[in-house]
This record gives C-alpha cells, structure tokens and sequence, in this order.
C-alpha cells in the first residue's frame, strides 16, 4: 500500500470521514498481505463507520499479523483492543478475558509497559461489571499508575471513572461524584481520544442517573452533546440520544423520548450486540408512559431477545394491560432473581441495581391491595435512599412509604409522606412523579372524607399527566372525575374545530382554527388522511402502506429482509464460542461457580444468536418481517412528516401528535385532545 494511500485515511480519519477514510483503503494489496498500518487504520475506519465484526475482525487480523513478525508487544496491544472493543459493545465478558488472556501471555511478567496500563483498564471494567468491586478498584489504581507514567491517558481516564463509580456504589456518594467531576473536567480538556472521551462521558451520565440524580445527568449530558458534535465516533452519538430519552422519559414530554429513542435505537443497531437492549427498554418505557401498550410490548420483548433485563418496564406494561396477577409474579421474580447485564448502564449489584424494581413493586402492590408487599417495597427503597441519598431517591421512597401507609389504614400519614414527596419531585420537576403523588395524595384525602381536597389533587394530577403526554393516564383520570373529554378543549377561542386537510397537486392544505398552512407532499399525510377519514378505527401497518401504494399487500417487504447476521458477524460468534469454551474451563478449574454461570449466559446467548440468523438447511434467515419493518418505516413517515407540518402550522402537528396512536396499529383518536371534523 502506498504512503499516500495510508495519509490520505489518515487525514480522513482525522476529519471523521469514515467512509472516505474506507475509500482510500480500498486501494490496497489482499488483506493477508496487508501492512500494520492498513490494519489499524481498517480497524478504526471500520468502527467509525459503523462495520463492527470488520473492526474487530481487522484488530484481531493485525494481532496475528504481529505474531507472525515476532512483535510481541504490539500484537498484545491488538488483543487488547478486540478486548476493549468487545467490552464497549458487546457485553461478552468471557471474550474479552480470553483476549486479555492472549494478550498477557505474550508479555514479560515483570515488565511493565504501555500495554499492561491498557490491559488493567479493561480488566478493571470487567471486574466492575462481574460485580467484583475490591479487584476492580485494584485493577483501576494499576490503569492510573502504569498510564500516568506511560502517558496512556485512555487508562488513566477509564481507570479514573471506574474508581469513582465503584466509591459511589460503596456508598460514598459524595466523594464519587467528586471524582467524576473530576473525570468530566478532564474529558473536556481535550487530552483523552475520541472513543474514550465519549465512553466515560457515557459512564459519568449511568451514574448520576442510577443516583436519580437529573441535574448532574443533565450537566453532563449536556456537556457529552457538546463534545460529541465534533468529537463522536463510532457509538458515541448513539449513546447520548439514549441518554437524552431517559431525561425526557423523566421531564416529559413523553412524545420527545420516544422519538429520541427511536433515534438512538437506529444509530445504535450498526454497533451494539447484547446491549442493543438498552436502548430497546428505553424506548419501551417512554411507550409505556405514554399508553402505546402495544409499542411498549414489541421494544420490551426485543430487549429481552438481547438477553436485555425488561424489568421494571414489562411488569408494570402487565399491569396497564390489566394482569395485575401476572405483573406480580414479574416483578417479585426480578427482584429475587435479578437478570445479570453486564453494562455500564446498570449498577452490578446492590440497593441502587434494586431500586427501580422496588419502587415498580410498590405500585404494583398498591394496585392490587397487597399490604406486605407494599412493606417490603417501602423498606427496599428507604434503606437505598439511605445508603444513596438524592431528593429524587428519597421521595421515591416517601412515595412507597405513603402507599403501604394508606394500605394499613393510616390515611394521615399516607397524606404526611406524599406531601413530602410530591415536595420534591415538583422541585425538580418532573410531572409524570408529581402526577403520581397527587393520585396517592387524592387517594388518602378521600380515605378521610376530604372528597373536595381529593378532586383538587386528581385534577391536578389529570393535568400533569397532559403536560406529560401521558394520554392513557389522563384518560383514566377523565373517567374517575366524571369529566367528558369532548369537552376539554385544547385549542383556544373555540367551541367547534373544523379542519381541512387535502391534498392540492404537489401540494398539502391544512387549515384549522383559522390558520391555513400549505405542506409539500409527503407519504406520511397520506397515512394521515387515511386514519382521519375513520377516527378510532385502528388500522394495521401493512394496510396503511398498502393503501398508500395502491396495492393489496406492501410489495417487496418481506423479500428484501437483510441477514440477522451477516457472514463475518457469524464467524466472529463461532470464534467467540471458542473464547467462551475455554473460559468455561479454566473456571470450572478454579472451581469459580458465579464465572462458570455467567460464562454459560454468554455461551447460550451466542448460541441462540447464531440459531436466529441460520434457518433449515442452513439457509440464513432475515431480520424484520413485514409487520415490524412497516411498523418501523410508517412510525419514522409519521414523525417526518408531522415535524415537516409544524414549521408551517404548529397548532395542526401538536394537535395531531397527541391524537395518534402508533405501533403495529395506528389510529386517530378524535377525542384525545380536541373534537376536530375534517373535510378530507
């Protein structure tokens, strides 16, 4: 490969043109006779742009090529980075220990170097995610020494964040947190590289946010955006959107969430493996919250597909479908047996991993009148609170404290402890848990007689969930005040709405509540036109598009599925089994029985990946059928389309927004926030 060949990557990969940086690689000899230099600069195009198995594959080709030259050293770096890579995306803990395994094996036992400060940052994180804390902080204390004196300010930074997260998890909160300002503080700097700055930027928002700490999630989200505009690489945008969802999942408004989840589940999908379920639960939950059960059911089941724990988030979906029997058994299984993830986004272990699942228990247990369970939810969250300490956090568990208070017939103090939290959550404002508190709080002003103190509450309650957009909740809440939706009029300065909407050649008119807009024609009003032509009638996907193409059954949707994996992405699982294999031995040697479990996990989930993608004879089977893909393709026209309507009429695309309801079925609802009669 030529010099010119290799700058111009270079230059490209520095611009992050990825794609460019891939186009001047193309020019180059067959990959067994490639240079070191074409292989890292392959493998780093390659994660860029979004080809993962190649970036790993193009790592573990230039670890053998180093071998074959008798460059111990930098074939121990290669394995190490298929173990970071590994580690990052993929949640496979016995593959990244055999990699790191390879990689020791080629070095000198007593010399320290570079690569060892590389090789104590990874096994650092997967201490923190097997739940190993003591070996964790050992290993992150090694990464700082060894990458201070070896200026490798990767091992520093992630050494660094894995020691405040793991003081945060043993309960000095304080302190934690100080050290990852700290980590923030040096991530803005500018001195760590791309992939490394956008992971622990990463790790700092996971542990504000297992905290409940929003403010501290929201100033480094914050500050990780405005990095990741110039600086993201590979998964790292990706990421942030997720983050961005779980605020607005938090914040409201709940429409905003999904769509940032969405988002993140599109930009993620080149990248993650296992944890592609993080932001599938994500996505679920802004759902759930919203009242698109069937939605909120189809991302749950996808995350668990991952091998992705669904809970809270599926049994609490159990219990709005209306099995409170079977939400119960969910959630108590969760909590007795609670799914292990390795991940950055969830704590390994402990009150704060519990937390959640706790404060889900206590309003199944409160819906179905089970005082005990309510108790031991109440204790669960209070003794989290304790040890962790937030507002959030502790009006969480004030909030449980209430419920099993009204549970035991002592309305006075369910009212004293949901004041208190209802205190708090306005305070840092977020209305779907001030909703929640009101509905509590309405529930034991009732209890004592107050039936005028009550309605005030549940009508305060009905108003934050509007806010929200939690339409389901606010339904309910219609119902229990005797209030008429027809009468709740959203759009001011009228009592009857008539709109328009048809199409005028290239063309869209719109009018409503005096305001006409013309829009450029798009598919998406022409699903539009379709649900507003019959409100409430709930209209498969697959028919929308056939109406709007003009045929029986969407053509051409099932045909053109793309493999589940691609040939690469399956002969990167078989060489990992072997990985897996032989971790399975060496732990059934050192009769380690919590590794053995964990490694078998990651056996059986690439199994059943590997069982997915191959159908009978072999034949490789494809993702999405019809129904998902048109549910994916018609949600994504949808939002285009209402986003393009809200630049010309801004009153038409709020009203709509909250009258549709998405997923595999999509309709109007003409009463869910306006009665509007459209001349279509």
């Amino acid at each position: 490969m030529s010099q010119v060949t290799t700058l111009d990557a270079r230059a490209a990969l520095e611009a992050g043109d990825f794609a460019a940086a891939l186009e001047a690689l193309a020019d180059r000899e067959d990959a067994g006779q490639a240079s070191p230099d074409w292989l890292e600069l392959r493998a780093q195009a390659s994660y860029g742009a979004g080809l993962y198995e190649d970036a790993v594959a193009a790592w573990e080709q230039l670890h053998a090529l180093h071998r074959t030259n008798g460059d111990n050293g930098q074939a121990a770096r290669a394995a190490v980075m298929v173990a970071m890579l590994l580690l990052i995306d993929a949640g496979m803990l016995s593959t990244v220990r055999g990699w790191v395994r390879r990689a020791q094996r080629l070095l000198d036992d007593d010399a320290d170097t570079p690569v060892r400060a590389l090789i104590a940052a990874v096994l650092a994180y997967e201490r923190f995610f097997s739940g190993d804390l003591a070996a964790a902080g050992r290993l992150a204390s090694d990464a700082i020494r060894l990458g201070e004196r070896f200026d490798v300010m990767p091992a520093v930074a992630i050494g660094r964040t894995a020691t405040g997260r793991i003081a945060v998890l043993q309960g000095e909160v304080e302190d934690g947190l100080a050290q990852l300002d700290e980590v923030a503080a040096l991530l803005m700097s500018g001195e760590v590289d791309n992939l490394t700055t956008g992971m622990m930027f990463c790790e700092l928002v996971c542990a504000a946010q297992s905290l409940l700490r929003a403010d501290l999630a929201r100033e480094w989200t914050d500050a990780m955006a405005r990095w990741g505009v110039a600086g993201a690489f590979g998964a790292i945008r990706g990421r942030c959107r997720v983050h961005q969802a779980e605020l607005l999942r938090m914040s409201g408004p709940c429409d905003a969430a999904e769509r940032e989840a969405l988002k993140a589940c599109d930009e993620l999908r080149p990248w993650l493996r296992r944890e592609y379920g993080w932001p599938l639960v994500e996505l679920g939950m802004a759902r759930l919250r919203r009242g698109d059960l069937a939605g909120a059911e189809e991302a749950f089941l996808g995350a668990g597909e991952h091998s992705w724990p669904t809970h809270p988030g599926l049994a609490l979906l159990r219990l709005e479908q209306g099995d409170a029997e079977e939400a119960v058994m969910e959630i108590n299984a969760a909590i007795a047996h609670p799914l292990d993830a390795p991940s950055k986004e969830w704590p390994p272990f402990g009150e704060l991993r519990l937390a959640p699942l706790f404060d889900a228990q206590s309003e199944i247990a409160s819906a179905v009148g089970d005082v005990a369970m309510a108790g031991e939810a109440a204790d669960g969250l209070t003794s989290a609170a304790a040890r962790y300490p937030s507002p959030v956090q502790v009006a969480t568990a004030e909030l449980a404290v209430g419920r099993h208070a009204l549970l035991m017939g002592d309305a006075q103090a369910a009212a004293e402890a949901t004041v208190s939290a209802l205190t708090k959550f306005a305070a840092a404002d977020l209305p779907f848990d001030v909703a929640r508190a009101r509905v509590l709080l309405a529930d034991a002003y009732a209890a004592t007689g107050n039936a005028a103190a009550a309605r005030f509450e549940l009508d305060a309650a009905r108003s934050a969930y509007a806010l929200y957009g939690a339409h389901q909740r606010v339904a309910m809440l219609e119902e229990r005040l005797a209030i008429t939706p027809a009468i709740r009029i959203a759009i001011p300065k009228a009592t009857e709405h008539r709109g328009v909407f048809r199409p005028d050649g290239s063309t869209w008119i719109v009018e409503l509540d005096n305001r006409t807009a013309r829009v450029k024609d798009l598919k998406g009003f022409r699903y539009l036109r379709r649900m507003l032509a019959e409100p409430g009638r709930e209209f498969h996907v697959l028919d929308l598009v056939a109406v709007e193409s003009g045929t029986l059954r969407p053509t051409g949707v099932a045909a053109d599925g793309l493999p589940m994996l691609d040939d690469s992405a399956r002969d990167a699982y078989r060489r990992r089994l072997g990985d897996i294999d032989e971790d399975i031995d060496e732990a059934t040697r050192l009769n380690d029985l919590g590794r053995l479990a964990k490694a078998e996990v990651d056996r059986q989930y690439l199994v059943n990946e590997l069982t997915r993608a191959v159908g009978i004879g072999s034949r490789k089977r494809v993702t999405g059928d019809s129904s998902e893909r048109a549910r994916t393709a018609v949600a994504r026209t949808l939002r285009y389309a209402l986003d393009e309507l809200a630049t010309q009429h801004p009153l038409a695309a709020e009203h709509l927004r909250g009258s549709l309801r998405t997923g595999t079925y999509c309709s109007y609802s003409a009463d869910s926030l306006a009665v509007v009669t459209w001349t279509l």
